[in-house]
């Protein structure tokens, strides 16, 4: 089955709208919480089936209404795993999740990610090309070929499948090797030099 990719939707979350230039307002310019919901619940349930599974890497919602956060999760598709980050409180956690991590690194569609609700500089499997994919930043911090943010400030609103993220990454800037020389393309993933 397949998994998708999501993160930062902070459902419920008001200010998240004017924080991140959120498309969705109302004719007054007041943010639109019920729009974008509906937006993001509508676009989720239109790609993901039943059997498949979501990673969603980070702030799943803030500031839910008491009984709320419950009614949505279950009006998702999906098989759901969770990343944490620094929004998802103690009603989020308890959700039904099928796993919830700090980190987790695992393979998608063949390929070695490491998932964390951020971005990292340096990663396990770096340099022999395990992607690293991020939230928390809402598309202000730029990516590379092998580290992005895939949150749905960046995605439009809806889970993405790994292969829509490596098309948009590879027309993005080599990463360039935090300990100095070469890109990581070419190194032999021996570690450090003498």
């Amino acid at each position: 089955m397949p998994t998708f990719l999501i993160s930062d939707t902070h459902f419920f979350h008001a200010g998240v709208i004017g924080f991140s230039n959120r498309p969705f307002v109302d004719a007054a310019g007041q943010a639109d919480v019920r729009a974008m919901e509906s937006a993001m619940q509508a676009n989720w349930n239109s790609v993901v089936r039943k059997d498949d599974t979501v990673i969603h890497l980070g702030d799943f919602a803030h500031r839910a209404p008491a009984g709320a956060l419950p009614k949505l999760f279950a009006s998702l598709n999906g098989k759901k795993v969770l990343i944490k980050g620094n929004h998802d409180g103690p009603e989020t956690l308890a959700l039904p999740w099928q796993s919830v991590h700090d980190i987790l690194v695992t393979s998608i569609d063949s390929q070695r990610v490491v998932l964390c609700h951020y971005a990292m500089r340096v990663w396990p499997g770096q340099r022999k090309g395990a992607l690293q994919l991020y939230g928390h930043s809402h598309g202000r911090l730029p990516g590379n070929q092998q580290s992005m943010d895939v949150g749905v400030d960046v995605f439009g609103w809806s889970p993405v499948r790994l292969n829509t993220i490596k098309a948009v990454m590879a027309q993005l800037p080599p990463l360039i090797a935090p300990e100095g020389g070469d890109d990581l393309e070419n190194d032999d993933g021996g570690g450090m030099k003498p």
